[in-house]
């Protein structure tokens, strides 16, 4: 199994952070790598909620992929699981209150796990396995900038 962990402090309160990471309509809107947001299950979000995205793959072409929430503890932490080709991953999203510049804010931490699932799949993580991790790395931190510059707005226009 392989990990990879990014944090990123966002001037926003947690509930603010939670209530657009878990706002699956909006989710196409402020996540550059994603085309699309199909949600599988009606209701309130919350443990089961089934989605679908469409995200943009390195090379331009568009994959989608299912994630099920199995975990969601507002605003605090969010687990999800998604069934790649050759692998399961766990994402998990660790939302905690800090103070920075005297002012609150939250620190995001994500952690997403591959667990490969097929012969193949184990091959490729011993070939591919640090190129895999950098290119994991910096999805996770381009969704972490996107999520800042997201709730940044919706912060602002709360304040005024």
């Amino acid at each position: 199994m392989s990990t990879v962990t990014v944090s990123e402090f966002i001037e926003a309160q947690d509930v603010d952070v939670w209530r657009l990471l878990t706002d699956l309509p909006a989710r196409a809107g402020w996540l550059s790598a994603v085309g699309s947001v199909e949600v599988l299950t009606p209701g309130e979000f919350g443990p089961g909620t089934v989605w679908c995205e469409t995200r943009a793959r390195p090379d331009g072409a568009a994959e989608p992929e299912e994630f099920v929430a199995v975990e969601a503890v507002a605003p605090t932490r969010l687990v999800l699981t998604s069934r790649g080709t050759g692998a399961d991953y766990r994402i998990t999203w660790t939302l905690r209150t800090v103070e920075r510049r005297r002012r609150g804010c939250t620190e995001v931490t994500v952690e997403q796990e591959a667990a490969p699932t097929a012969p193949y799949g184990r091959v490729l993580a011993l070939i591919l396995g640090g190129l895999a991790a950098r290119a994991v790395e910096g999805a996770l931190r381009r969704d972490l900038a996107d999520l800042a510059r997201a709730v940044r707005p919706q912060r602002s226009a709360e304040a005024a």
